[in-house]
């Protein structure tokens, strides 16, 4: 087998400087929900998970890990939002440490896209405005069952500073759990791409309406949480292409630009880099319904290289890549890093199966959200280096 490290130029291997972070290669373990955290408590089972994909110098993102009790909207994900949830976490961290690697904790509220059951008091899940996702997406309940997404209620405007200060305290806790930084999940129709999207944000106070007043409420969020950590701590993610859960823009490109240059701008005003800025390419919209042609492609590529060219700092690229896309991705320029999911859920070695070019087990989705700690989560081989 070739070691495709073996070429010249940058690529998947070469070590990059993430701030104050030296990673050794640039494949990321991608934030995934797995739904084992039994209770929203981390379990035994996910320090086995994270330790089998931590690698000396690695980069690893949490799965998505609840800010407040009001923010989940899927079974046994993790919170951090309670002592008890710090302690667990710890368990988690150390062992990713131990490893050598590095590990940053996403902070991740949905807003609307939840149910009552998830609810403190059986409430409604909160968001942008009060129109319910459709009803083309269902929601996965702690039963096995499964439901339409409910009417949310509409934040007051004088609510979303509590929610900004949800986001502060959830970042201090992932320090406290050990963890190295935090990233903002902004993307995929949650909380704050509720507000960014201008197919959701039906508001008329200073939240809604022109680009600045959608991208308040995410630029509040990122000054708070840097100031509690130090902007080297701190990454987001956006989607300004994907319509997850109906979110849609009139605009993607625009949008992606108006809030890279405010991340710009903080980044300036305070003399310092965010961590990076994490973006899932369009490949992954659900409006795709035919097979991506080289347009299609030619398009994405061009959409990711344009928000990549006016970022200032590293710029992690997401969805669907294969091991070539990515080398392709690193060594064009398109981005620093590449974040990996599904492949990375069968290959806990994905990294050193990269570097020998050596084949990858298949994933299995049917296990992908339950809850079992051991079938579809710890369980896939690794690579027999003998054979």
């Amino acid at each position: 087998m070739e070691d495709p490290s073996s070429t010249g130029g940058l690529n998947l291997f070469s070590p990059y400087k993430m701030g104050k972070f030296n990673l050794s290669h640039r494949v990321v373990l991608a934030p995934m929900t797995r739904n084992r955290a039994l209770n929203e408590l981390p379990q035994p089972a996910m320090v086995d998970y994270y330790s089998q994909r931590s690698t000396p110098g690695g980069f690893l993102i949490s799965e998505g890990t609840s800010p407040s009790d009001q923010s989940s909207g899927f079974p046994h994900v993790p919170g951090i939002y309670t002592d008890e949830q710090v302690q667990a976490w710890k368990k988690v961290v150390d062992a990713v440490h131990a490893k050598g690697a590095i590990i940053f904790c996403q902070l991740w509220h949905v807003g609307r896209a939840s149910h009552q059951v998830f609810q403190p008091g059986g409430g409604s899940p909160i968001s942008s405005t009060s129109n319910p996702i459709s009803k083309k997406w269902q929601v996965q309940l702690p039963d096995g069952s499964s439901d339409a997404h409910p009417e949310p209620r509409r934040l007051e405007t004088h609510e979303i500073p509590q929610i900004v200060e949800q986001y502060r305290q959830a970042a201090l806790n992932a320090i406290r759990a050990g963890f190295d930084g935090v990233e903002i999940h902004s993307a995929h129709g949650y909380l704050i791409d509720q507000f960014l999207k201008d197919g959701i944000n039906d508001r008329t106070d200073e939240y809604g309406g022109s680009l600045a007043n959608r991208c308040k409420f995410l630029i509040q969020t990122v000054e708070a949480v840097v100031e509690a950590l130090g902007a080297d701590r701190v990454a987001i993610r956006i989607s300004p292409a994907i319509d997850f859960y109906d979110a849609t823009d009139s605009d993607p490109i625009g949008l992606g630009l108006a809030v890279i240059e405010r991340l710009n701008k903080l980044q300036h005003n305070i003399g310092s880099k965010l961590a990076y800025l994490h973006v899932t390419q369009p490949r992954l919209t659900t409006i795709m319904t035919l097979a991506p042609t080289e347009l299609d492609e030619d398009r994405e590529a061009q959409f990711m290289r344009t928000l990549r060219e006016a970022y200032e700092g590293a710029f992690m690229a997401s969805g669907g890549f294969t091991m070539e896309l990515g080398m392709e991705t690193v060594s064009s320029g398109v981005a620093d890093l590449v974040s990996y999911g599904r492949d990375f859920i069968s290959n806990p070695d994905l990294v050193l199966r990269f570097r020998l070019n050596a084949p990858l087990n298949k994933y299995n989705r049917e296990t992908f959200y339950t809850h079992d700690p051991v079938v579809g989560y710890t369980d896939y081989p690794f690579l027999n280096i003998e054979s």
